[in-house]
C-alpha cells in the first residue's frame, strides 16, 4: 500500500551549503526562541545538522490541529529557510509564544541548584465572550515584538556581545561576530507570519522591507496600514485571500513604496510551507487537500521572486536566479494582481 506519511524535503539550490542550530535566549516565557540557517561549506553544514521535527509534542500538536487551527499548523519553513541560507542570507526561524503555533516551549525559571523543566504552550483558542479579533490582534502584536527581539539578539552577536544561547547545540554563535549586515534586514512570513510581518515592518525602522506569504490579515487594526510606508511583496496563493483582506492590503504604502502583489495558480494556502512536500497514502487527512502545482515548482516561483524583490530592496551585490530564468511552464503560473477572490471572511 506504500507509506502512510513521509517528508522529504528538497536540497538547497544555492551556491552554498547551509547549517542550522538553535537559539534560545532567555529561559522563561519573555526569552526568545529561533532556528538560524546560515550559509556556510560542506563539513561545517554536515556537523551543524539539525532535525526537522525535534521533539514529538510538535508532530502531535501537527497532527491534532483542525479547523481554524488548521492555519496555525503553518508554522513549518525549513525548505524555504534553506533556500534562502544557499542563497547566502542568515535566516532567523522564530517560534512565537503567543499560543497560535501547533507547539512551542518554554523552560521554567529555577535556581541555579535545580535543572529547566520544560513547559509547554498550548494552542489558545477563542473562549466565549471575547471576540476573536482583540485575541488576534493581541497574539500579533506579541509576535511582531519576538520578531524584533530576535534581530536585536542578531545585532548582539554581530558585535560581539555575550550573548547567552540556552540550547546547547555545540556551535559557538561567534562565528558570526562582524559577519551579519545589520543594514540589511528584511522580514517574511506566510499566514498569521504575513501578518506579524506587516506589523514588524511598521513597528521599526531596522527592517528595510518584508516578504509576505499569502497574509492573514484579519488580526491587523486599520491604525497600523498607514505607518508601512516600505517596500512589501505579497505573493499568495489561489484559493485563499478574500475581498476584505485585499482591501486592507491596497490601503497600504500610499506614499507610493514598492508594493507588489503576485498570484501563484495551483497553489493552496499550505503549498507554501514544507507540508506541501509530505507524502503517503494518509497525507490529505493529515495535511488537507494539495495543490495541483508540483510542490518543488511552487517553491522555486516563491525563491525566484523573493530573491529578485530583496536582491532590489536590501541592495545586494550577490548572484541570484533570475525570473526570466524560469521554465516558461513555471513562469505561466505567475499571474500579477488578485485574480480569484473569496467572499467568505478572514
Amino acid at each position: 500500500m506504500g507509506s502512510a506519511v513521509s517528508l522529504r524535503l528538497p536540497l538547497a539550490a544555492g551556491a552554498h551549503q547551509v547549517g542550522s542550530t538553535d537559539v534560545l535566549v532567555g529561559a522563561g516565557k519573555e526569552g526568545c526562541f529561533f532556528r538560524l540557517f546560515y550559509p556556510c561549506s560542506s563539513s561545517a553544514a554536515q556537523k551543524t545538522e539539525t532535525p526537522w521535527c525535534p521533539d514529538p509534542q510538535y508532530l502531535s500538536g501537527l497532527i491534532g490541529i483542525r479547523g481554524w487551527e488548521g492555519r496555525a499548523a503553518q508554522t513549518m519553513y525549513s525548505s524555504l529557510c534553506a533556500e534562502l541560507a544557499s542563497n547566502g542570507f542568515l535566516v532567523a526561524a522564530i517560534e512565537h509564544r503567543d499560543g497560535s503555533a501547533c507547539a512551542t516551549y518554554h523552560y521554567s525559571e529555577g535556581d541555579s541548584s535545580t535543572s529547566l523543566q520544560e513547559i509547554w504552550v498550548p494552542f489558545k483558542k477563542v473562549q466565549p465572550p471575547m471576540k476573536e479579533f482583540y485575541l488576534r490582534n493581541y497574539q500579533v502584536h506579541q509576535r511582531a515584538s519576538e520578531c524584533i527581539r530576535a534581530v536585536r539578539i542578531l545585532e548582539d552577536i554581530d558585535k560581539g556581545r555575550q550573548v547567552s544561547n540556552i540550547m546547547d547545540s555545540g556551535f559557538s554563535l561567534d562565528a558570526f561576530k562582524d559577519r551579519i549586515d545589520i543594514n540589511r534586514i528584511a522580514v517574511m512570513g506566510h499566514s498569521f507570519g504575513g501578518a506579524t510581518a506587516l506589523l514588524s515592518l511598521a513597528k521599526d525602522n531596522i527592517l528595510r522591507c518584508a516578504v509576505v506569504l499569502d497574509a492573514w490579515m484579519f488580526p491587523l487594526d486599520d491604525t497600523c496600514y498607514p505607518h508601512i510606508q516600505k517596500p512589501i511583496l505579497l505573493i499568495n496563493t489561489e484559493t485563499f485571500q478574500t475581498r476584505e483582506s485585499i482591501e486592507k492590503i491596497k490601503r497600504m504604502n500610499s506614499e507610493g513604496a514598492d508594493l507588489k502583489y503576485l498570484t501563484v495558480k495551483g497553489c493552496v494556502h499550505q503549498s507554501q510551507t514544507d507540508l506541501a512536500f509530505v507524502t503517503g497514502y494518509l497525507a490529505n487527512k493529515i495535511v488537507g487537500p494539495q495543490g495541483t502545482l508540483d510542490p518543488h515548482h511552487c517553491l522555486k516561483i516563491h525563491i525566484a521572486y523573493s530573491l529578485d524583490f530583496l536582491q532590489k530592496h536590501l541592495d545586494l551585490a550577490i548572484s541570484v536566479p533570475k525570473i526570466e530564468e524560469l521554465r516558461e511552464v513555471i513562469q505561466s503560473q505567475v499571474i500579477c494582481g488578485f485574480p480569484v477572490i473569496k467572499d467568505s471572511k478572514l
